[in-house]
């Protein structure tokens, strides 16, 4: 059975201006084994836009919480 290690980045947290970089080198870091936690005050939706079109295929996209106040989603890299 293997284990998955998550990371997770609070965007809130984050100076304005520096998530999207802060969350694409960390994208960019995912093993086979690792997971990234995004939270943010809104849907990232279009996060996974981006993935969508830039790595398709690539990346699995669930969310663990929906609003109203917070919202996460776990970004995996699809094993292949």
């Amino acid at each position: 059975m293997s284990t998955t290690t998550e990371t997770e980045i609070d965007v809130r947290a984050l100076p304005p201006g520096s998530c999207r970089n802060v969350i694409f080198r960390a994208i960019a870091d995912l093993g086979d084994a690792t997971a990234l936690v995004v939270a943010a005050p809104h849907d990232p939706a279009p996060l996974r836009e981006y993935l969508a079109v830039a790595h398709p295929d690539e990346f699995d996209w669930t969310y663990v919480e929906q609003g109203p106040d917070v919202w996460r989603v776990r970004i995996s890299r699809v094993a292949g």
